[in-house]
């Protein structure tokens, strides 16, 4: 990686960092999705420890997924614009 100042295009910069919310919530998303099949595989196969584990993961991906949504409006509503696939 070739040292110097940074590129043009580039989304942030270092005193005004590009938001990883999206990552995040791609992240929370994928963590809710897993732990829910997870859980049910786990209960119907007997594992009920397991399954109420994996319930409240996925609580609090759901949780989490509520934050990184108020975050992104909150952003947007200051007038932060990045460009994302995700929106």
């Amino acid at each position: 990686m070739p040292l110097g100042p940074q590129r043009k295009r580039a989304k942030g910069t270092f005193d005004h960092p590009y938001s990883a919310l999206n990552l995040r919530l791609l992240l929370a998303l994928f963590g809710f999705v897993s732990s829910v099949v997870l859980a049910v595989i786990s209960w119907r196969i007997g594992y009920h420890a397991l399954a109420i584990v994996l319930a409240v993961l996925a609580v609090t991906a759901t949780v989490d997924l509520v934050v990184i949504e108020l975050r992104r409006r909150a952003r947007r509503r200051a007038g932060e614009r990045h460009p994302s696939p995700f929106e």
